[in-house]
């Protein structure tokens, strides 16, 4: 287009000093293509953008520091060799084997000294700790890999499309790559897992389904665990969610997005599920089933219908959005 500016130059314009008149609603300064825009105006646009990068920063600050994100939870046997370790919300396993141990999650940086609490209160040792695993990059469920692997020699497992992610620190996310907030110690991965790969340690065996959209290798994990004589099929749900921001629709840095998103949820449906886990505590009411099973009687963590229900509403959330962003 004729005379058009860049946009450094297209800013503000030139701004003179003035010696007579005071910065109000009455100064001027020229912009591009001669237009007078008041200073004040001016001043009041500035301040409105500076309001909202910061509600923008302290939301990001927020959900780090989400009370139950960090509010640390009591250690309990979920069932078999699988563990909770996590904190009130941010969930973390520990599967036991006669060989080692295996973590899932490590969270936030400052969730690793809460985890290794939680795993030497249930009478099981750190150091032990052989495979490191997680459900997806983000900060919440990986910033804390590094200082697990530094602690207890772990070798870090993660899926194809996340293992440049969480090996830049979270810098190469197509979300939140750019955001400072949402950056971690960067860790490296000892080996590259794709989808239907098998993880074997001391007899335990966990399969890794490539679940993506959240991330673009976000993983539902999957074993059997055997107790009380009966097998039982455990699904750890990597995160079905569509978050606040995310383009399902000419998304230049994931493309295939909503197309993940849909394969996503034809893995999910097509799993066999007899206790239903997740990456948050949030994803199958922990905290509730938590109470029951102290108090007594069958264990609440099989909940195969309670699982079918939040992969099924899941999947209402995504379709609406979706067909928000195509304009259906």
């Amino acid at each position: 287009m004729v005379g058009s500016r860049g946009p450094k130059a297209e800013a503000l314009g030139s701004l003179e000093a003035r010696s007579d008149v005071g910065i109000s609603a009455v100064t001027f300064v020229e912009r591009g293509c001669g237009t007078r825009v008041s200073v004040g105006a001016l001043c009041f646009a500035m301040l409105i953008r500076a309001i909202l990068l910061t509600l923008l920063f302290a939301g990001r600050v927020f959900a780090q520091d989400n009370p139950d994100w960090t509010t640390p939870h009591a250690p309990f046997r979920i069932m078999g060799n699988v563990y909770y370790v996590g904190s009130k919300d941010l969930a973390s396993y520990l599967i036991t084997t006669p060989q080692g141990l295996i973590l899932i999650n490590s969270n936030l940086t400052t969730s690793v000294p809460q985890i290794e609490k939680s795993v030497e209160a249930l009478g099981f040792h750190f150091k032990d700790v052989k495979i490191l695993l997680i459900s997806h990059g983000h900060w919440d469920h990986a910033a804390g890999s590094a200082a697990v692997i530094k602690a207890t020699g772990a070798k870090y497992m993660v899926m194809d499309g996340d293992v440049g992610v969480v090996e830049s620190g979270g810098k190469t996310d197509f979300q939140y790559g750019s955001e400072a907030g949402s950056q971690f110690p960067p860790a490296k991965v000892n080996r590259v897992l794709h989808d239907g790969d098998e993880v074997r340690l001391g007899g335990t065996v966990l399969v890794a389904h490539k679940t993506a959209g959240h991330t673009k290798g976000c993983t539902t994990w999957t074993m059997k665990v055997t107790d009380g004589g009966k097998t039982y099929d455990v699904v750890i749900v990597g995160s079905p969610n569509v978050n606040s921001g995310y383009k399902l629709v000419k998304n230049a840095a994931y493309p295939g997005i909503a197309q993940d998103y849909e394969a996503t949820f034809r893995t999910l449906k097509a799993l066999p599920c007899d206790v239903f886990l997740g990456a948050h505590g949030g994803y199958f009411g922990m905290e509730a089933k938590y109470l029951r099973m102290k108090a007594g009687g069958a264990n609440p963590f099989v909940d195969s219908e309670g699982y079918k229900s939040y992969v099924a509403e899941r999947e209402q959330t995504f379709e609406k959005e979706l067909a928000k962003q195509s304009g259906k």
